[in-house]
């Protein structure tokens, strides 16, 4: 068998402790374009000391958002960027992670956040927000919604001469399409009328959350079996090519066990309901799986090299290797839909469980972000219905 030359892009992504700087660099090069309505969303987050609640908030809560996002009508191709900053005195001023679609990258990144430093109140806002709208690879169709959520409480240090000052950001955000909203926490009564200036500059909206984020974290009886299923599901991947593209495919497979080890039930349980969604395919499968590929019919195994198939399919005849091809979509197909039966059950228990409450989930994370994704979303062809995922 001989394998087919394909130009392939592969992104070498590291573990969760250690990323290397050009995976994570704002200006590596872009994802290619593909005919499906895209979203491309960079969160850009205060991580100084008071922002402690708020930082593992996001944590929690970044696979109820991808979630959130995938429910879109048409399913769209969703990217995520991070930037965390925080002041010139402090460790780092930021640090990001840049737009992709593999948010197991972003994730693990994430989870290397902690709350830190910024001994005064004004922060380094300004670079930030420069790097957010002036940096990241954004997407540049029509089709493409463009976000930013700044999430902070302090305001801007507006005394660095050499800055880029956040009117400049949000006139080149503005200009090239990219709304920027921005998420209070806490109450400092400096940072709500800069908040407010950047939204209304940049065609985006204001809201206040409380200094631990006011996320809804509820835990439902469905989490544990639904990441269950969703390690189930991710032990019918496997990759076949070259010896750079195992490579990196081994990387994802190492990356989807750190976060299996260490995300919450929860975080596993938005996962697994993510990455059976169709927006969230690209983040599952990654480059040269398998089994995908052969349920495309982007497979032609009289052109493949053996050495080049996983080590279960090599000696094996084509027809032999195709029976295991099949019994393992079929089994894909039966944990997903098991999946998708239980994340209809696991939505309506935590919106039966929000009816008990005052608000009912309204002045949180979750709803203030949606509404922002709701509003905006329809200029780029995206259409979202009812409320967020939780």
């Amino acid at each position: 068998m001989k394998f087919p030359n394909r130009a392939i892009a592969t992104i070498a992504f590291a573990t969760l402790i250690t990323v290397p700087a050009w995976a994570t660099a704002p200006n590596a090069p872009e994802a290619p374009e593909t005919n499906a309505a895209q979203v491309d969303v960079v969160f850009v987050l205060d991580t100084t000391g008071s922002m402690g609640g708020l930082i593992q908030a996001a944590k929690e809560k970044i696979w109820a958002i991808a979630n959130t996002l995938a429910l879109a009508d048409p399913a769209p191709d969703i990217r995520m960027g991070l930037i965390g900053y925080r002041d010139r005195s402090d460790e780092y001023i930021t640090k990001s992670t840049r737009l992709t679609d593999d948010l197991d990258a972003v994730y693990t990144d994430l989870m290397t956040f902690d709350a830190n430093g910024g001994d005064d109140t004004p922060e380094s806002v300004n670079q930030a927000l420069h790097e957010a709208v002036s940096k990241m690879k954004w997407r540049d169709t029509d089709d493409t919604y463009r976000v930013v959520f700044l999430v902070g409480d302090a305001p801007p240090h507006m005394d660095y001469k050499d800055d880029v000052k956040y009117a400049e950001s949000c006139k080149r955000a503005a200009e090239a399409g990219i709304y920027v909203n921005t998420i209070q926490c806490g109450a400092i009564p400096e940072t709500e009328p800069i908040w407010r200036e950047i939204a209304a500059k940049a065609e985006g909206r204001y809201f206040r959350v409380e200094q631990s984020g006011s996320a809804i974290l509820t835990d439902t009886p469905f989490d544990e079996e639904l990441a269950e299923l969703g390690a189930k599901v991710e032990d019918t991947r496997c990759y076949y090519g070259g010896a750079e593209v195992l490579q990196n495919n081994k990387e994802r497979e190492e990356r989807a066990d750190s976060i299996d080890a260490l995300a919450s039930m929860k975080s596993k349980a938005q996962r697994a309901l993510f990455n059976s969604s169709d927006a969230g395919l690209k983040n599952f499968v990654g480059e040269q799986e398998l089994v995908n590929d052969y349920a495309n019919g982007d497979v032609d195994f009289d052109n493949i090299e053996e050495d080049q198939l996983p080590k279960e399919f090599q000696g094996k005849s084509k027809s032999e290797i195709e029976s295991v091809l099949g019994e393992k979509a079929a089994e894909r197909k039966e944990l997903q839909g098991r999946i998708a039966e239980l994340a209809k059950k696991r939505q309506a228990h935590i919106e039966q469980e929000l009816m008990k409450t005052a608000l009912q989930g309204k002045g949180s994370l979750d709803f203030g972000i949606f509404d922002c994704i709701k509003t905006q979303a329809g200029k780029a062809g995206l259409k979202y219905e009812g409320g967020p995922a939780l």
